[in-house]
């Protein structure tokens, strides 16, 4: 059966925001923070959570970027449901633009849920969902989960480098999550295939919305 633009975009999101999810309430409730199991020798899941945006980078207030993800997140939904009418864009086109707007759900969740329905105890202890006693922030402030870590390779810098020199460096750091790898994946998947065609699709929106406000302001002469 195929599916049409706004179902294949919606069963994108609905998949990618319950993996992220139900990977991240699993960490909470059987990890302790800063606990680290070794899947491979450059695969690793390490708990840790962060107050800012994807793979732990922090940026200003948490509530005026929770707020900002919240507004970014309907933006992404109008704009699939503009595209879920038009029949000139390309399936991969449509997934990209799901995964991103998924992305940014699955963390919008943890921002504002989060803070509310796990509490925060000290190591050696587990996070628990729905404690009795209430959750360890308010509203609109929770932690953001994050727990894949690849550490490809690593080396000692020559001594002989300024700055750097004799500094062990770990490649692949940054610690992130199912809805960061969605997001991230995904815009670097538009910008590589689709970046003429996203330009085509804002010039043709923007074309289409003045034929209208042109159609509007004649009726309203007439």
């Amino acid at each position: 059966m195929k599916l049409s633009n706004g179902k294949l975009a919606a069963l994108i999101i609905a998949l990618v925001i319950v993996i992220d999810q139900a990977v991240k309430i699993w960490v909470k409730t059987h990890f302790f923070y800063g606990e680290e199991y070794e899947v491979t020798s450059w695969f690793r899941i390490l708990f840790i959570e962060n107050n800012g945006m994807a793979f732990g980078m922090e940026l200003g207030s948490k509530l005026l970027l929770t707020l900002f993800r919240i507004i970014a997140s309907g933006a992404f939904i109008y704009y699939l449901w503009k595209l879920s009418s038009r029949h000139d864009i390309p399936k991969g086109y449509v997934v990209c633009i799901a995964l991103i707007t998924a992305g940014a759900l699955g963390n919008v969740i943890d921002c504002v849920a989060y803070g509310l329905i796990f509490n925060s105890p000290a190591p050696p202890q587990v996070a628990q969902l729905f404690p009795p006693d209430g959750g360890y922030a308010s509203l609109f402030n929770g932690r953001v989960v994050d727990m894949l870590y690849f550490p490809l390779c690593d080396w000692n810098w020559p001594e002989w480098l300024p700055w750097i020199g004799g500094q062990h460096f770990v490649f692949f750091q940054p610690i992130f999550n199912v809805a960061d790898a969605s997001l991230s994946v995904s815009v670097i998947v538009l910008i590589l295939f689709y970046a003429r065609h996203l330009a085509s699709v804002t010039a043709s929106e923007e074309g289409l919305e003045n034929a209208e406000n042109l159609e509007e302001n004649h009726e309203d002469i007439e």
